[in-house]
C-alpha cells in the first residue's frame, strides 16, 4: 500500500502559478502551502472539536452517501471530519497543501485529490451534491467569480457550505479601530519570507491570542457573559494553543484578505441562483449554507 494518496496534477506546477488571467493571488497560494505544511499534525479529537463550529448548520443527510467537493482543501481536515459519511470526496487546492491532505487522508478509499484552482475545476458541471469551501473564497481576487465556478459544479438542489470573512459590521467602533491597526501589521508581516513570518506569528499567538482569549474565559466564569463576548479573540477561549498558532499565521501571514457584509453575501448568492440561505448565529462569522435552485 502506498504511503500517500495519489494527487492529480491538473496543471504542471511550473506553469500553474503563472497562468495568465487566473483568478489567483500567487503569493497567497504559496503562503497557504507553507502554512499547511507547518500545521499538518492536528489530532482527530481537535479536528472534530473545531469542525463543529463550521458544521453546526449541516445536517447528516446533507453529506450522507453524497458526492462532495472540498474546494480549497488546505490540510484536508474538513474532509476528514465528514469522510465517513460521504460516498466520495474530491479535494482541490492550488497550493502545496494537497500533499499534506494526501498524507492526512491516506487511509480512506473514497477520497481523490487534485492540484487545481477553483476557476479550473477538472469536473463536469452539476457533478456534486454538496460543496464546502471554508475560509477560501475571501482569499481569491474575484470572490464572485469564484462562487460562480463553484456553483456550476453543484447539482440542482445541492447544497453549498461557505465560510467568508465578515466586515465586522456588528462590532463596536473601538473593536474596528483595533482591527484596523492589526491589519496594518498584517500587511507588513505577510510580505516577509515564510520563516520570519512564522516566528512573528508564533509570538503574536503567545502574547496576544492566548492572554486575551483566556482573559475572556475568566470574565465569563465570573458571570460577565456580555463583557466576555466583546473582548477581542474571545472566540479562542476554549481553543488550544495549536489552533491559535495556526490562525495567527493565517490572519497575519496571508497576503490577500477580503471582508464582506452579510447583505453583499446574500446578494451574490441569490444572483447565483441560491435559495434557503442560512447564516449560522454562531462564530466564526460568516459561515452559511444555501441550496441551489
Amino acid at each position: 500500500m502506498k504511503p500517500y494518496l495519489s494527487v492529480r496534477v491538473w496543471q504542471k506546477k511550473i506553469n500553474f502559478f503563472n497562468i495568465e488571467n487566473a483568478n489567483l493571488d500567487n503569493s497567497t497560494v504559496a503562503s497557504f502551502g507553507n502554512e499547511w505544511e507547518a500545521f499538518s499534525d492536528f489530532e482527530d479529537e481537535e479536528i472534530n472539536f473545531i469542525a463543529k463550529d463550521y458544521f453546526d448548520i449541516v445536517n447528516d443527510e446533507d453529506v450522507e452517501n453524497k458526492i462532495v467537493l472540498d474546494a480549497g482543501c488546505g490540510s484536508g481536515r474538513w474532509t476528514k471530519y465528514i469522510v465517513n459519511k460521504a460516498k466520495h470526496v474530491e479535494l482541490v487546492d492550488p497550493s502545496e497543501a494537497i500533499f499534506v491532505a494526501a498524507k492526512l487522508l491516506k487511509k480512506f478509499s473514497n477520497v481523490s485529490i487534485s492540484h487545481a484552482s477553483i476557476d479550473q475545476l477538472p469536473f463536469k458541471d452539476e457533478h456534486f451534491d454538496f460543496i464546502m469551501s471554508l475560509g477560501v473564497i475571501h482569499h481569491i481576487p474575484n470572490m464572485e467569480l469564484a462562487l460562480k465556478h463553484l456553483t456550476s459544479k453543484l447539482k440542482k438542489d445541492g447544497k453549498i457550505l461557505l465560510y467568508i470573512y465578515y466586515n465586522l459590521e456588528n462590532r463596536s467602533i473601538i473593536y474596528k479601530a483595533i482591527f484596523t491597526i492589526s491589519s496594518v501589521f498584517r500587511f507588513l508581516i505577510s510580505k516577509l519570507p515564510f520563516t520570519p513570518k512564522k516566528i512573528i506569528c508564533e509570538i503574536i499567538a503567545l502574547i496576544i491570542y492566548y492572554p486575551l482569549s483566556k482573559f475572556s474565559k475568566l470574565i465569563l466564569k465570573l458571570g460577565f457573559k456580555n463583557i466576555s463576548k466583546k473582548i477581542p479573540l474571545e472566540y479562542y477561549k476554549d481553543k488550544s494553543i495549536m489552533i491559535m498558532r495556526n490562525d495567527a499565521l493565517d490572519r497575519f501571514g496571508t497576503p490577500l484578505e477580503q471582508r464582506f457584509s452579510k447583505k453583499y453575501i446574500e446578494e451574490i448568492l441569490k444572483k447565483n441562483n441560491y435559495k434557503d440561505i442560512t447564516f449560522s448565529k454562531h462564530k466564526p462569522y460568516y459561515h452559511l449554507i444555501a441550496t441551489k435552485r
